[in-house]
């Protein structure tokens, strides 16, 4: 099986949103002047608000929880769950989605409405994350702002970068758990943002070995031996120490005898947005107390 290095998928990641945004910006041109902003994406929704611009938002989506004034706009779904007929009602000017938005039919009928609607490639790498913001910022007519952002965001990450490479100790093995169903955890593996968090916080991802999130069973979670089991904080499916721990497989690995079980707001440690180096560094803080 072809197996590709994390160098090449951040290379191959990063031409693959290099090639996207003549698509993306040849979009906007009539949409730079746009009053009424429909926004799906928590990432969207919080670069749109850095820059400044966050009165001209209508309605955004369940997961654009940041900056908190944000939540008080109009909801128009979940951002894989869209109600089309919902945005519509909004009378926005222009769409802005994140790549993956749904469900397709509904993404379908907003495209064809005859509205500006742009598409944010979010490939899941740190890299990635100074072009999104340039992106979000040519779409809405701020590329200005947009760059000097992104300058500011390119700079705090190589910060982190340069601080996890000077590390002399070794890495923790991290296991991010999504979710639990039927027993089993719903992981996060390679080509993921919390694979590239992660490693961006100077941990190792326990099971790097399987692609995006996929259900382990009993044997791989104990073949994984996680030194620290991470989730996100918050939301009905919320995952505690104790739920986590009860799991005969999670307790027999060294995170299960050594209780280490780490929570973050899944926003800010997954957006892959603005705050991505500042989530790094915390979970860097909370990974390694005594420094690494």
């Amino acid at each position: 099986m072809l197996s590709i290095r994390p160098s090449r998928r951040k290379l191959l990641s990063t031409l693959a949103f290099a090639l996207s945004l003549p698509l993306v910006l040849s979009q906007t041109a009539a949409a730079k002047d746009a009053e009424r902003i429909v926004a799906i994406g928590g990432t969207v929704t919080e670069v749109i608000y850095a820059l400044g611009e966050g009165d001209r938002v209508v309605a955004v989506d369940t997961t654009s929880l940041y900056p908190p004034e944000a939540t008080a706009k109009p909801d128009i779904g979940y951002v894989r769950q869209v109600s089309a007929e919902g945005v519509l009602s909004q009378k926005p000017d222009l769409i802005i989605a994140e790549a993956g938005a749904g469900p397709v039919d509904s993404i379908n009928i907003l495209k064809a409405s005859g509205l500006d609607f742009v598409s944010i490639p979010s490939p899941p790498e740190t890299s990635a994350i100074p072009d999104k913001i340039r992106a979000i910022g040519q779409a809405i007519g701020r590329a200005e702002k947009a760059e000097a952002l992104a300058t500011s965001v390119e700079a705090s990450l190589k910060a982190i970068e340069d601080k996890v490479k000077t590390a002399t100790g070794p890495k923790k093995k991290v296991l991010f758990a999504l979710s639990l169903a039927n027993g089993r955890v719903m992981a996060a593996g390679s080509e993921s943002s919390a694979d590239a968090m992660i490693r961006l916080a100077g941990g190792e991802n326990a099971v790097s070995t399987i692609s995006g999130y996929k259900p382990l069973t009993d044997e791989a979670v104990i073949a994984a031996a996680p030194d620290v089991i991470l989730v996100m904080s918050g939301g009905a499916q919320h995952l505690t120490a104790e739920k986590a721990f009860e799991l005969p497989a999670l307790a027999a690995t060294p995170a299960g005898a050594n209780k280490a079980f780490l929570t973050m707001d899944g926003l800010y440690l997954l957006g892959l947005g603005p705050r991505a180096a500042d989530a790094a560094r915390d979970l860097n803080a909370m990974l390694y107390p005594e420094g690494q």
